[in-house]
C-alpha cells in the first residue's frame, strides 16, 4: 500500500464544471478533455442536457407529444448519466490499482463514491449559473431578486462543504485509509429484457 494524490484536485474539478456550465450556455456541449477530467466532462454534459430537458417538461405551453418525446429524451440522459458516473470510479479504480494502491481488506468504506459527490457537485454548479441568472434578471422585482441571492449564499456554502468533503474522501482513498467500490446502479426500466412492458411488448410484436 502507498500514498499518493488524487489525479486531479477537487478544485480543479469544480472550476472545470463551473467554465463549463457558462461555456455550454453560448455553444454546443462538447469537451476535448481525456482522462479523468474527460470523464467527468462527460458525466457533467448529460447533467447539462438533462437539466434543460426537465425545464421544457415544465413549461405549460408543451403539447402532450412534445412531453412524452421530452421524457424519452430524459430517460436516456438520466441512463448515460449513471453509466457516467459509474465510469469515472471505474477510471479511479483503475488509476489506484495502476499505482499500487490498496485499501486494508477491513478499512470502512464511505457510503457516497467519488463519482456519484462529483456529480452532485456538476448539479449544484448548474443550479448556481441558472440562480446567478435569476439575480440579475432586469425584468424581476427586487424582492425576487434578494431571495435569489439568499438561496446563492446557501448554495455556495453548500459548494464549500461538498468540495471540502470530496477532497477529504479522494485524500483517504488514494493514502488507502477507505477501498473505492463502484456502486452499481442496475438500471432496469431501459433494458427491454428487464422492464416487463419493453419485453412483454416485444413478445407480442413476435406473436403478431
Amino acid at each position: 500500500m502507498s500514498a499518493s494524490a488524487a489525479p486531479l484536485t477537487t478544485t480543479a474539478i469544480d472550476a472545470l464544471l463551473e467554465r463549463l456550465v457558462a461555456d455550454w450556455h453560448v455553444v454546443e456541449p462538447a469537451h476535448a478533455e481525456t482522462g479523468l477530467a474527460g470523464k467527468i466532462c462527460d458525466l457533467h454534459k448529460f447533467n447539462f442536457l438533462l437539466w434543460h430537458e426537465e425545464d421544457i417538461a415544465r413549461s405549460p405551453e408543451v403539447t402532450d407529444a412534445k412531453i412524452a418525446q421530452v421524457k424519452r429524451a430524459i430517460d436516456k440522459y438520466n441512463q448515460a448519466r449513471n453509466d457516467a458516473i459509474e465510469k469515472v470510479d471505474d477510471f479511479l479504480i483503475e488509476e489506484l490499482a495502476r499505482r499500487g494502491v490498496a485499501a486494508a481488506p477491513h478499512a470502512p468504506a464511505a457510503t457516497e463514491t467519488p463519482g456519484a459527490a462529483i456529480d452532485r457537485l456538476s448539479i449544484l454548479e448548474l443550479r448556481r449559473f441558472h440562480m446567478l441568472e435569476q439575480i440579475e434578471r432586469a425584468d424581476a422585482t427586487p424582492e425576487h431578486r434578494e431571495k435569489a441571492a439568499a438561496r446563492m449564499a446557501v448554495l455556495d456554502t453548500q459548494r464549500r462543504h461538498l468540495i471540502e468533503a470530496l477532497d477529504r474522501l479522494l485524500g483517504e482513498i488514494f493514502a488507502g485509509q477507505r477501498p473505492l467500490r463502484v456502486f452499481r446502479q442496475m438500471k432496469m426500466y431501459n433494458d427491454p429484457t428487464m422492464n416487463p412492458y419493453l419485453y412483454k411488448a416485444q413478445a407480442a410484436a413476435k406473436a403478431a
